[in-house]
């Protein structure tokens, strides 16, 4: 070998160890990130993954997916610290109890691993955030805005709520009679609030009765996923969907039939997906050295900036609006 050559030999050979050492210390730097449901199998949770996943891709970090087969309040805790004892450097959860995971969460803290819940939040002490994933004070507006559209800002129109004492089923009704006492929906009249209990048989009848006692009924609004379904159900068999438009909360995979065969046009609720990509999107900002507080702000990718509230609760997204152009699009 001749000098020359092997001075290209030891270049290449210096190139290949340096490049080797990078790769080491970028594996060795990637965020590490579990995702603890309340409970494994869930379509609802697998959906929140998606977007942990979703985000995990556009930033490089490595997610895993672990967790309780059932959702009982201290089934999350062995996972927690099987997280902890592996050095993750972020947990996301949804709490099965707000206060039973707390102790081992705050032990997650103490080592360095940045907490952060979704959808259902822990006691405040035992996480640094909490993506919520919709504005709940919004829903009530948002249902009537829907249904006004289908109408055409005219009509009698009902509710189908869940139980009387249900406090979000009542919070949000309330919202939505100051949204019917405004201007622009003068011509729409709400004529009853129906109570189905959240049990399918019942909203089934409760539904039928509605439609028998009011004639003129042009529209529905079912703010509970039992009811919508129920509901939907009801105006197909009694083939009324020409003449009573029907919206409300509802699950895609329990409502795709009913909107592909036209018994509802449109119908809401909140996509999961978007609290998981916000929640990796803010342990990045967390593990670049941010500190969530009230007032602050984080980028979260795709999503926009996201805005810390009181207690460092976070919005993830506006209620997403399911119809038959964009239901197949949705698997929970």
């Amino acid at each position: 070998m001749t000098l020359a050559a092997g001075r290209v030999v030891s270049i290449l050979a210096w190139v290949l160890a340096i490049a080797m050492l990078l790769s080491n210390v970028a594996a060795a730097q990637q965020v590490r990130i579990a995702f603890i449901p309340k409970n494994l199998g869930n379509p609802f949770f697998d959906a929140v993954y998606a977007g942990v996943q979703r985000a995990a891709g556009e930033l490089g970090f490595s997610t895993v997916e672990i967790g309780p087969p059932t959702a009982d309040p201290a089934s999350q805790i062995p996972f927690i610290q099987q997280q902890v004892a592996q050095n993750v450097d972020a947990i996301i959860l949804s709490a099965n109890d707000a206060h039973a995971v707390v102790p081992a969460l705050q032990a997650a803290m103490r080592r360095g691993v940045k907490v952060v819940t979704v959808d259902a939040d822990a006691a405040p002490e035992g996480r640094q955030a909490y993506i919520q994933p919709v504005d709940f004070t919004k829903i009530g507006e948002e249902q009537v805005k829907l249904l006004a559209e289908l109408l055409g800002g005219r009509g009698e129109i009902a509710i189908l709520s869940a139980t009387t004492t249900a406090p979000n089923q009542n919070f949000w009704i309330e919202g939505m009679k100051v949204e019917l006492a405004k201007p622009e929906y003068s011509g729409m009249k709400l004529v009853k609030i129906a109570y189905g209990d959240d049990e399918p048989q019942k909203s089934f009848r409760e539904t039928e009765a509605l439609l028998a006692g009011y004639p003129n009924l042009r529209g529905i609004i079912a703010p509970t996923t039992v009811g919508i379904a129920a509901g939907a159900q009801a105006l197909e068999t009694n083939r009324a969907a020409d003449r009573v438009q029907l919206t409300g909360l509802g699950l895609p995979n329990q409502m795709r039939q009913y909107v592909k065969n036209g018994t509802v046009t449109a119908f809401q609720l909140w996509d999961p997906s978007q609290m998981g990509y916000a929640a990796v999107y803010l342990v990045k900002a967390m593990v670049d050295g941010f500190e969530p507080k009230p007032g602050l702000s984080f980028a979260a990718g795709d999503l926009g900036e996201r805005a810390f509230g009181e207690n460092n609760v976070v919005i993830a997204g506006p209620l997403t609006t399911f119809t038959a152009e964009n239901i197949d699009q949705f698997d929970f």
